[in-house]
C-alpha cells in the first residue's frame, strides 16, 4: 500500500474552534476530504475564547517548549483534539502572553507590532512543535498573513536542517487586503536570518517587511481562493500593492474556488431552523410555504410585518469598506421606500456598525443586529428571499455558497468568486443576481430586477431549484487541492 503523504495545515483560525471569517470555514472543512489520501495535522493558537471542555482539547504530556525571541523566553504549550467527524489531529499552540488573554482571534485596538510578534510565536512553534511530534510534512500549507513567516524559517532558519530537507510549501492567499507589513526590526525579534530574507526578492517591500511578499517568494505554490480572484490580482486595481510580485510568481499561481461543508450548512436537518425543508420541498409553481415559515420567524424577531408578498433581503457580513457598505449609504433613502424588506447582520467598524443601528431605528422596513450569532445567521439564511454581497472585491466568498445552499438567490457584484459562482439572471440555470459597477444605483438596479423576479413565482421557484442543487461542496475543490499537493511531491 502506497504511503500517505503527509500534510500540515497552519491557520490563525479554524472552525469549529475558533472562528472570525471565512479563512475559519475552509481549514475547518477541506481537510476532511482530503483525509483519505493524506495523513493531516492542523496547526492553530489556543485562544482565549475556544472553549476546551465542549471540544475535548487536552494538553499533552511533556508539551512545556521555551522560545526566545527578542532576548526573552515564552513558554508554550501544546493541546490536541480531533477536528470533530474525522481523525484528524488538531494542534492548539498555547501562550499565556500572546494568545491566552484574549476571547477574539483578531483583538481590536492591538499594537500592530504585538499583533505581529504572536505570529511570530506561533509559526515558529508550529515548526518546533511538528519536529518534536515527528511529524515530516512532505506539504505545509500556511493561510494568510498570520503563518506567512512559515515559507520564511524553512528557507532560512532551517534551510540546512534535514527534518524539513524534503518538505513543500504552499501558500494561499484568502484575502490579498492584509499582507503583515511592519518595520524590519521584526526580523530580529523573530531570529530569522535577515541577509537571507530581507531583501526584495524576498520579504522586503518598500522598506518594510512584508511577511505575505516573503511567503508569495518563497512558496512552491500560491493558491488563490477562486480562479477569478487569481487574475485580478495580477493588476493594478486588485492587487493591492502586490501585483508586480504576483506577475513574477505567476507560474506557482492556481485559482481554485473553496467549498463549504455541506453538513454544517443543510436546511434538512439544521435544528436552528424553525421548519427544515430541501429541494424536494419544492413545487415550482407553488409557495415554498417551508421556506416561509422560516421567513415568518425571522421577521417576527427583527419586529417586521411578515407580508407573503414582500420580499425579504437579508446581509450578513463582516461591517468593513471590502463588503460594500458604502453602497448601502449611498442609496440608503432608496431602499427606505422600497417594496421590500432589509435585515442586517454584522460586525465591524463602527461607523458601519453606526449607519445599520440608525436605519434600524429610523426606517420601518430596515433591521439591523450588530454582532454575530451562528444560530441566528442560519435561520436569516433560511428565511430570506434574496442575499445582498456588493463586495468591493471578494476573493471567494461563502456566503453566497450558503444563501444558494438555503435556496436564497444572492445579489452580488460580479467580482472574484462572485463571478465564478454566481450565474446571474436571465441566463440559463441562473441561481443569482450580479451587477458590475462599484456604485450604489447600480445595485439598487440589481435589486429592483430581484423583486420583479420575486413576482413571478415559477421563475423564482426554477432559480431556487437551480441555487439547491448546485455543488458547492469541497467534493471538486478538494480534487484539486490534491492534484496540486501530488504536483509537488
Amino acid at each position: 500500500m502506497p504511503k500517505k503523504m503527509k500534510i500540515l495545515f497552519a491557520s490563525a483560525e479554524v472552525a469549529p474552534f475558533s472562528k472570525a471569517g471565512g479563512l475559519s470555514d475552509v481549514v475547518g472543512s477541506l481537510p476532511k476530504w482530503l483525509e483519505k489520501d493524506a495523513e493531516i495535522a492542523i496547526f492553530t493558537p489556543l485562544h482565549g475564547g475556544i472553549d476546551c471542555d465542549k471540544w475535548g482539547i487536552k494538553e499533552l504530556p511533556n508539551s512545556e517548549m521555551w522560545l526566545g525571541f527578542g532576548g526573552i523566553q515564552h513558554k508554550c504549550r501544546l493541546f490536541m483534539t480531533k477536528l470533530p467527524g474525522t481523525d484528524i489531529n488538531v494542534f492548539f499552540v498555547h501562550n499565556d502572553w500572546y494568545f491566552s488573554p484574549f476571547h477574539d482571534v483578531y483583538p481590536k485596538w492591538l499594537d500592530p507590532r504585538y499583533e505581529h510578534e504572536r505570529y511570530v510565536l506561533f509559526s515558529l512553534a508550529t515548526l518546533e512543535y511538528a519536529k518534536a511530534l515527528n511529524f515530516r510534512a512532505d506539504i505545509i500549507h500556511s493561510n494568510d498573513w498570520h503563518t506567512a513567516m512559515i515559507p520564511l524559517y524553512i528557507k532560512a532558519n532551517y534551510k540546512f536542517d534535514e527534518f524539513w530537507s524534503k518538505t513543500k510549501n504552499v501558500f494561499e492567499i484568502h484575502n490579498l487586503a492584509y499582507q503583515g507589513v511592519w518595520f524590519e526590526d521584526i526580523i530580529d525579534f523573530a531570529n530569522m536570518r535577515k541577509d537571507i530574507v530581507y531583501n526584495e526578492w524576498g520579504c522586503e517591500h518598500y522598506g518594510r517587511v512584508n511577511w505575505m511578499k516573503g511567503a508569495i517568494n518563497y512558496s512552491d505554490k500560491i493558491v488563490a481562493v477562486s480562479p477569478n480572484y487569481a487574475e485580478e490580482i495580477l493588476t493594478g486595481e486588485y492587487g493591492e500593492g502586490m501585483d508586480y510580485t504576483l506577475r513574477g510568481n505567476r507560474g506557482k499561481l492556481i485559482g481554485i474556488v473553496n467549498g463549504i461543508d455541506y453538513d454544517a450548512y443543510n436546511p434538512k436537518t439544521d435544528k436552528n431552523l424553525v421548519k427544515n425543508y430541501s429541494v424536494e420541498d419544492l413545487k415550482l409553481s407553488k409557495p415554498f410555504t417551508q421556506k416561509e415559515a422560516n421567513k415568518k420567524a425571522i421577521c417576527e424577531k427583527f419586529g417586521l410585518k411578515y407580508n407573503p408578498d414582500r420580499p425579504l433581503i437579508a446581509m450578513i457580513s463582516r461591517l468593513v469598506s471590502q463588503k460594500g457598505i458604502d453602497l448601502i449609504r449611498q442609496v440608503e433613502n432608496d431602499l427606505k421606500h422600497l417594496e421590500a424588506d432589509f435585515i442586517f447582520l454584522g460586525t465591524g467598524d463602527k461607523d458601519y456598525e453606526n449607519l445599520l443601528i440608525w436605519l434600524s431605528n429610523n426606517t420601518p422596513n430596515i433591521r439591523a443586529y450588530v454582532g454575530y450569532k451562528g444560530d441566528l445567521a442560519n435561520l436569516i439564511y433560511a428565511g430570506a428571499d434574496f442575499f445582498l454581497m456588493p463586495s468591493k472585491f471578494e476573493p471567494c466568498g461563502l456566503s453566497q455558497l450558503i444563501a444558494m445552499r438555503f435556496g436564497t438567490l444572492p445579489i452580488v457584484r460580479a467580482t472574484g468568486g462572485l463571478e465564478n459562482t454566481v450565474i446571474g439572471y436571465p441566463l440559463d440555470n441562473s441561481n443569482g443576481f450580479k451587477f458590475w459597477s462599484y456604485d450604489g444605483f447600480a445595485m439598487k438596479d440589481a435589486i429592483l430586477c430581484a423583486m420583479n423576479v420575486y413576482k413571478d413565482k415559477y421563475t423564482l421557484n426554477a432559480m431556487r431549484k437551480s441555487a439547491m442543487e448546485a455543488d458547492f461542496s469541497w467534493k471538486e475543490s478538494a480534487k484539486k487541492y490534491l492534484e496540486m499537493y501530488k504536483s509537488l511531491i
